[in-house]
């Protein structure tokens, strides 16, 4: 097996899936990088349906009327146990950013993404795929 076959899996670090919560459908691809102990997760690609825009209409500030191929929607996370915490995201569908925090599960397969209000117990959650 190759040295990237042997990769950490217990790092989020890689390209994710999400899939819609309602439909069960593909959203969009995220690249998660690390830099100085902080991830970053920006949109790669996203799988829009007919009548969603490719910008991100519902933000505010400078980020308005953004494509979100190329978004950052994590930001801030760092390791914390078997957790990253202390981190935010951003859902381009209503222009919100939340706290957020995100564990790896599945031998590295999955991902658990939580963003919330306040506390954690406010909040939602998804499992985000492994694509690589």
């Amino acid at each position: 097996m190759s040295s990237a076959a042997w990769a950490d899996n217990t790092s989020p670090v890689g390209l994710w899936r999400n899939v819609d919560d309602i439909s069960g459908k593909p959203r969009a691809l995220i690249r998660i990088t690390e830099s100085n102990g902080t991830l970053q997760g920006r949109i790669e690609k996203v799988f829009l349906a007919a009548n969603e825009s490719p910008t991100c209409a519902k933000c505010e500030g400078a980020l308005k009327n953004t494509p979100v191929v190329g978004l950052v929607i994590l930001s801030g996370l760092k390791k914390d146990g078997n957790e990253y915490t202390g981190g935010q995201i951003l859902d381009p569908d209503n222009g919100k950013v939340y706290s957020s925090k995100i564990s790896v599960t599945n031998g590295g397969k999955k991902l658990n993404v939580r963003g919330f209000i306040g506390v954690s117990l406010l909040g939602r959650s998804q499992v985000w795929e492994r694509q690589q």
